[in-house]
């Protein structure tokens, strides 16, 4: 019976064991490959340093560029093309130079187009202002338009002139910036001139004159009158004033007052009627005490 048992073990076994033999041996043929493969490659410490830093830099340049490091090689294909095509291999500076010297030599030519015919404005201007201000008591000054020619650096949108608006106002003197030139009541007589000469040519507007006669009366209180009366027949002109000469041609009248209250200065504008008109150009004829002789003058002036 034992024998039985031994035999049908060993029967069962001897498979077992040889094949644990064989995994055995191709164990031992890994290790030995394993050892030769070992003994082959050269170990470098410094590659993870250097690969560590390769991706801190990818990293940098993707915070850079706002992009994500995935994205850096799209990126850098873009710029690439973007570079190439500023290579004048393909003749793009090239082209683009002619165009810009075309475009150049275009503005060039319609800007001394332009300079020509301010030229011819300016001097009509000049002969026109030059008429209206004998009239204005000025007829001893000088208007000027003064056209610089600019370099070809400095032009723009208006071309390549520098206009600028000169007089003088004593003969023999030098004509220099208008505003410089001019005291304040020859300016603003000068600024009327100018308004009457261009009224027909200028957009429709509002223009308010704020004392223009001042510092002026009699005949040239007149003459900026009725040169203020030219102006308001196709252009609306509000004219602050006290000069009765001048009140006289306007078509309506507002006295303008002031008084203080509770909450401040107040001003009012008080629209008058033809009586009323008349008392207050009579009152600024002969001040505080309205005479017969001041109402006679002042229905003059305005009949006139």
């Amino acid at each position: 019976m034992i024998d039985r048992n031994i035999d049908l073990a060993s029967a069962i076994l001897t498979p077992l064991s040889e094949a644990l033999g064989r995994v055995e041996a191709e164990l031992d043929e890994a290790r030995h490959a394993i050892a030769a493969a070992s003994d082959q490659l050269e170990g470098d410490p410094g590659r993870l340093l250097n690969i560590e830093d390769r991706l801190h830099a990818l990293r940098g340049q993707a915070r850079k560029h706002q992009v994500s490091v995935d994205d850096l090689p799209e990126l850098h294909r873009r710029l690439a093309a973007s570079l190439a095509s500023l290579d004048d291999q393909s003749g793009g500076i090239a082209s683009l130079t002619a165009a810009e010297n075309q475009a150049a030599k275009a503005y060039r030519d319609k800007a001394e187009a332009l300079s020509e015919k301010r030229q011819n404005a300016a001097k009509r201007l000049d002969d026109k202002v030059m008429a209206e201000l004998p009239p204005l008591k000025l007829e001893q000054a000088r208007f000027v338009t003064q056209i610089t020619r600019l370099d070809d650096d400095k032009g723009g949108a208006h071309g390549l002139d520098q206009v600028r608006f000169e007089a003088n106002t004593n003969p023999g003197m030098k004509t220099g910036p208008i505003d410089r030139i001019a005291s304040g009541g020859e300016l603003a007589r000068f600024l009327l001139a100018l308004k009457v000469v261009l009224a027909d040519t200028s957009a429709p507007m509002t223009l308010i004159f704020d004392e223009v006669d001042s510092g002026v009366g009699g005949a040239v209180a007149a003459a900026v009158g009725d040169r203020l009366a030219r102006l308001g027949q196709d252009t609306q002109s509000l004219v602050i004033t006290h000069s009765p000469q001048v009140a006289a041609q306007g078509r309506q009248h507002f006295k303008i007052a002031k008084s203080q209250t509770d909450e401040g200065m107040n001003s009012t504008a008080l629209p008058l009627d033809d009586e009323a008109r008349l008392e207050e150009i009579s009152r600024m004829l002969s001040g505080a005490t309205i005479t017969p002789e001041a109402r006679a003058a002042a229905k003059r002036l305005i009949e006139a």
